[in-house]
């Protein structure tokens, strides 16, 4: 990459002095005493969000509430946030740079994944308990790794670069994957991209280097209109949470950026294995910091093993033209 793309210079000319100027004369600096962990953080997530079909939700959503004690929904507010400034660059960075995507697949997932972020927020957030949704999140990801596992389980299995052309059906199945993506994205904060990641990797055969810059770019849509929704229609955007923000935006508007970038020279496989380790290391960690009593122990058995038993029949029932060659996404499509 000899320059960097206008179109992420001109965010970045946007965001950096906007938060100088705001950390400078409203003595910003001072947050980083007690909420420097969100730097650090992110430093790390906002790559993974970059360079993997995870946001950055992914991991400050664990961290923020298996290490730092803090609530869910402080968690769930930041993942919006930071991911606004992470995933807008990197997606902007993607689209700049001509990375091959699936824009059938972006459009498709936005229509059905949008009312179902809006269905969580108002109806389905509010009924789950802390402890719950901890728990919950790890187990959900976990069978998420199972998923990726099955999807490269054989050797020279035949990838493909796209949906290709799609039925009444197909457009069903995708638009309800997308509205249960939104539900577990309003829940968390993540979701959606990894979702239906598995669905275009296991079911459609998708390549996870089409399919991880696609999930980038679909999840930077959801997060921003998250972002927006809980700060101007639900206001419940904590201070707490705006102050680790603060702290967070230089790094992820330099680390998310670099990821979406090397993910182009990198295989498959190791993006795959990528994903594998940080899913199993999030899990283990969840249950040595929550020690959670044996009905919950046994609830994320069931979730892990009732998403390992779907996301295996998905992958057995594969559309049967998975493995037909579909022409490239193009960027200008």
């Amino acid at each position: 990459m000899k320059k960097l793309p206008l179109a992420y210079l001109l965010f970045f000319a946007i965001v950096m002095p906007s938060w100088l100027f705001y950390m400078i004369t409203q003595n910003g600096f001072s947050f980083y005493q007690e909420h420097w962990p969100a730097s650090v953080t992110m430093f790390f997530g906002s790559f993974v969000a970059g360079a993997t079909s995870e946001g950055g939700g992914a991991v400050a959503f664990p961290v923020f509430t298996l290490l730092l004690k803090l609530p869910p929904p402080v968690a769930r507010n930041f993942s919006f946030a930071i991911q606004s400034i992470g995933m807008t660059s990197a997606s902007l960075l993607i689209i700049s740079l001509k990375i091959k995507v699936d824009w059938k697949a972006i459009r498709t997932v936005t229509i059905g994944g949008i009312p179902g972020l809006l269905f969580g927020a108002f109806f389905i957030v509010p009924l789950i308990s802390g402890p719950m949704t901890k728990i919950f999140f790890v187990s959900l990801w976990l069978s998420f790794a199972f998923a990726l596992y099955l999807a490269n389980w054989k050797t020279g299995r035949v990838t493909t670069s796209g949906l290709g052309d799609l039925t009444t059906a197909d457009y069903a199945r995708i638009l309800i994957f997308a509205f249960i993506g939104g539900v577990i994205t309003a829940i968390f904060g993540d979701g959606i991209n990894i979702f239906t990641f598995c669905l275009f990797t296991l079911y459609y055969s998708t390549s996870e280097k089409i399919a991880t810059p696609t999930s980038i770019i679909i999840m930077t849509i959801h997060t921003i209109i998250g972002f927006l929704l809980h700060v101007f229609v639900l206001q419940d955007f904590q201070p707490v949470t705006f102050r680790y923000w603060m702290c967070a935006i230089p790094v992820v508007i330099f680390m998310a950026p670099l990821g979406a970038y090397i993910i182009n020279f990198l295989t498959r496989e190791t993006i795959a294995n990528f994903l594998y380790f940080t899913t199993v290391v999030q899990y283990i960690g969840a249950l040595i910091a929550l020690r959670p009593p044996l009905p919950v122990i046994l609830t994320s058995v069931a979730i892990v093993l009732g998403g390992f038993l779907f996301f295996w029949w998905l992958s057995v029932i594969r559309s049967g033209r998975a493995a037909q060659p579909v022409k490239y996404a193009t960027i200008n499509q």
